[in-house]
């Protein structure tokens, strides 16, 4: 979740973020007095918390469970003059409130959501959809929109917008465009936020007095989680709680904040006090998917809507009160994060036996290194043979030991190769790289790119000819994270006749080999794939230490790989500015990275990313499988030539 030792106050507003509030309040039946009294304590909570923008549940004002009592006209005028005392009370606090309450039109009542603001009742929402079965009578006592006589209604002299075109847009902060649905709307067929989200409302909110009911609080969530997921938009859900009556039902208060699919946030259920649960709602990442998603873009509004202006003031806050993880690729529950590798590692396998079924092959070579990329790719090798019912000995494994190689990966990959029952083959490239470095007059004790990349480019030739040799197909073993950041030798180490690692960046490989270990092999095995995972991540191009130790540590070079994969999912995938990239990368990991690191960290990724293209310009085949590839035929196309100087010249801005 967020970092709370953040002391930079952030304006919300700058990085496109609105902070919102779902509030189930205590509250009596029919009371309007303590429930108003109740809405103002809440609101004020909120705002303390940096929150100017309050949702409460359906019939708020009264409580939902006042049956025959809606029809008493002096309950109707306490909740008349209860909204215009929310009205003066929204001017005061500069806080926004959307509260439910029966309101009188033309001798009909409907259950209505008042939005409130800046001293003003901005409109009211009328309910679409009224349950009439099972444990629901509103039909008793309510009309719905669609019996609505106009488009008007007076509250003592102020004239107040009504109906369900209504949209509300804040003055100073054009993205929040706000739509309203109540309750049952949610669970009809077509639900009045699918229209509101395509004439362009990002955040849904629904008032709701939902009963609780065995079970009922998962579909709930799952309801309020995939329409914001079918929406692409933030869904907030405000639903009455315990003091209802409980005359025949139960409710529980379960109010939530969901964000395209996603749940920021929700109450504690059964609660007779009050509760708030506050999230901020990502708009401008909404406003992005929209644009991104050509469904939503071919979509059309069935309504025409009248846009009610309103005025948001946000708050600077100190922390984000949304979830933030450091490692987006790797999920942080355990059972998730088992399960995630056991389909990546499905998607992985299944991907190479499509490719040797189509070519008839039953041979592979893989350059087994003993590090952790190569490891992968030759466990996906032994199971996709192992689903195929070819015999391992046609998994051709090759160690090439070079001027880098150390005793520790080399015995690794000798090991696990004999263990696994694949052929090794063991081929040292010093005598053909010397050879080569005389041949283009290149000291060989000028350790440059020269000095490395002939050696991959030596490794990569005799993967080639040793398929040739055998009628097999090269296996690529390197991995997103190098192809975001091109560290891989173009046409040596970076080519392949199948690539199987190339959707998974670097932070989960390391738990894919440990899942492996774990779930799909034991004994000795499991012993040397532990150990490949201790070992620390190197091309191994430069020679070892004087005691026979890796030298030569990437993210020495390159930078910290937890840094490159977090860039690479809010760049990619959120496809975030460079100030947002860095809030966002300062609230995550400020426990161990300061703020020159990371600045310094995330120019280094910019510069390789966007210099790196033509390397993924050609990548070989491989399967695509999470939300962030880099294919040039699938996922990411990008000239690559492009500049980068718009992206540094905002992070110079920022020192």
């Amino acid at each position: 979740m967020a970092n709370q030792n953040m002391k930079t106050a952030i304006n919300l507003v700058d990085y496109g973020l609105l902070r919102i509030g779902v509030a189930t309040p205590e509250m009596r039946v029919a009371d309007v007095d303590f429930n108003v009294a109740e809405i103002r304590k809440i609101a004020k909570l909120a705002q303390r918390q940096d929150c100017r923008l309050v949702l409460f549940p359906e019939l708020c004002l009264t409580g939902y469970t006042c049956a025959d009592l809606f029809f008493q006209q002096h309950l109707q005028q306490k909740v008349a003059d209860a909204l215009l005392q929310l009205a003066e009370f929204s001017a005061v606090e500069e806080v926004t409130l959307v509260v439910g309450a029966p309101i009188s039109m033309s001798g009909r009542l409907f259950n209505c959501a008042a939005f409130i603001s800046g001293g003003e009742i901005c409109g009211l929402v009328p309910k679409s959809f009224l349950p009439n079965s099972g444990e629901f009578y509103e039909q008793r006592w309510f009309c719905s929109a669609f019996e609505r006589t106009s488009d008007y209604l007076q509250i003592g002299s102020r004239q107040i917008p009504f109906g369900t075109d209504l949209l509300f847009q804040a003055e100073d902060f054009p993205s929040a465009l706000i739509g309203i649905e109540i309750c049952e709307d949610a669970w009809s067929v077509a639900p009045p936020s699918g229209s509101q989200a395509l004439a362009g409302a990002t955040l849904l909110l629904n008032l709701s007095a939902s009963p609780e009911i065995l079970g009922k609080h998962a579909y709930r969530r799952t309801l309020v989680a995939t329409q914001s997921a079918r929406c692409l938009a933030a869904y907030a859900y405000a639903s009455a709680g315990p003091n209802e009556s409980s005359t025949d039902l139960v409710f529980s208060g379960h109010s939530l904040i969901a964000e395209n699919g996603q749940i920021l946030a929700e109450t504690e259920r059964f609660q007779f006090d009050s509760q708030l649960a506050l999230a901020d709602v990502d708009l401008e990442r909404l406003l992005g998917e929209r644009q991104r998603n050509s469904t939503f873009a071919s979509g059309s509004s069935e309504h025409d809507y009248r846009i009610q202006q309103f005025w948001i003031r946000p708050l600077a806050a100190q922390e984000l009160r949304r979830p933030l993880t450091r490692t987006p690729f790797v999920p942080p529950d355990d059972a998730e994060r088992v399960a995630r590798c056991q389909e990546i590692f499905q998607l992985q396998t299944s991907g190479l036996i499509k490719r040797l079924r189509h070519t008839g092959s039953q041979k592979v070579v893989i350059g087994l290194s003993g590090g952790l990329d190569s490891t992968l790719a030759l466990l996906v090798a032994v199971k996709a043979f192992d689903r195929l019912i070819l015999n391992r000995s046609g998994i051709i494994a090759l160690t090439m030991p070079g001027f880098g190689t150390t005793a520790r990966t080399r015995g690794n990959a000798e090991e696990l190769a004999e263990q696994l029952g694949v052929e090794l083959k063991v081929i040292p490239i010093d005598k053909a790289v010397l050879q080569h470095f005389l041949d283009i007059d290149h000291d060989p004790e000028l350790h440059d790119v020269t000095y490395e990349n002939s050696q991959a480019r030596e490794r990569t030739q005799i993967l080639m000819d040793v398929a040739n040799q055998v009628g097999g197909l090269v296996i690529g073993t390197g991995d997103l994270s190098e192809l975001a950041l091109g560290w891989c030798t173009y046409n040596g180490d970076h080519m392949s006749m199948y690539a199987v690692n190339c959707g998974v960046p670097k932070t989960l490989v390391r738990y894919l080999v440990d899942w492996c270990s774990r779930e799909e092999f034991s004994g000795r095995i499991s012993a040397v794939l532990d150990d490949v995972c201790a070992t620390p991540v190197s091309p191994e191009l430069l020679p070892p230490d004087a005691d026979g130790n890796i030298d030569q540590l990437t993210e020495q070079v390159v930078g910290p790989y937890e840094l490159h994969d977090f860039f690479l999912y809010q760049v990619v995938r959120m496809h975030f500015a460079p100030k947002k990239v860095l809030m966002l990368a300062e609230h995550a990991f400020s426990d161990d990275y300061s703020r020159s690191e990371l600045l310094q960290w995330l120019r280094q990724f910019y510069r390789r990313f966007f210099s790196q293209q033509f390397k993924r310009s050609c990548l070989p085949d491989g399967p695509k499988v999470g939300t962030v590839a880099l294919s040039p035929r699938g996922d990411w196309r990008m000239p690559s030539d492009a500049a980068v100087d718009l992206w540094l010249g905002q992070l110079e801005g920022l020192e």
